[in-house]
């Protein structure tokens, strides 16, 4: 479930017709935000302001537990341990996951493949690493998950033990900041995005493996950005 770390509501929703991203705040009055929100994810990544971000401070070890299709993503839960901090917080990785194509654009671009790190910390606040992935070489990353991956939702498969997602992630972390929400009902907003400016690839066989996967596009249209400042 993107940018979510347990199961939410029961009401079903999707990215396509009756159930789809225009109709969610329709679909259960715990999915209001999704229309009332100010500050909604995904945006279109550009107007930047110049800020002294601080780099993040990553500390991953292996612990990619298992990987489920829920039937909106393909989801890898991750073992306690991993974290990143940010603003001088330590925000636990909870799990990640994937949309084809990327929810956000940076600079009006929209990529094939985007994953989400969903991070936690203590008091619940959330954390998302974005990466976005674009044509070009194998992900070495890619290649252990998809050979794992269910295409079947509501399937689940355990992976090896061994996997860090720091394998998943360029090696430059310089990163667009900016508030938002999470890109699935119910919308909920106070979520701190750091998408990484670097673009990581991924081949066309595995973009098109997860779509597949997927069978229909699992985006969330753009929100406006509204007052908020994007920084980096």
């Amino acid at each position: 479930m993107a940018c979510s770390t347990s199961a939410l509501a029961q009401t079903q929703w999707g990215y396509e017709g009756e159930a789809g991203p225009s109709n969610w705040s329709k679909l259960d009055p715990k999915f209001m935000m999704c229309t009332l929100g100010k500050n909604q994810s995904p945006i279109d990544i550009s107007g930047f302001v110049e800020a002294d971000l601080k780099p993040l401070k990553f500390t991953y070890a292996a612990g990619a537990s298992d990987i489920v299709n829920n039937g909106h993503t393909v989801q890898v839960n991750y073992a306690p341990g991993s974290s990143v901090t940010v603003d001088g917080r330590q925000f636990e990785l909870k799990q990640f996951h994937f949309h084809s194509p990327s929810e956000n654009k940076i600079d009006g671009k929209q990529y094939p493949l985007e994953g989400h790190l969903v991070h936690a910390d203590k008091d619940g606040n959330l954390a998302v690493v974005a990466v976005m992935f674009q044509e070009g070489a194998p992900s070495a990353a890619l290649t252990k998950l998809w050979e794992k991956m269910p295409t079947k939702s509501g399937d689940k498969n355990s992976l090896p033990t061994g996997m860090s997602v720091a394998q998943l992630l360029p090696a430059e972390r310089d990163y667009y900041r900016f508030d938002g929400s999470l890109t699935t009902p119910p919308c909920s907003e106070g979520v701190r995005w750091l998408v990484l400016k670097k673009v990581a690839t991924a081949s066309k066989a595995q973009i098109d493996l997860f779509a597949k996967t997927m069978g229909h596009p699992n985006n969330r249209p753009l929100n406006p950005v509204n007052a908020r400042a994007v920084l980096k």
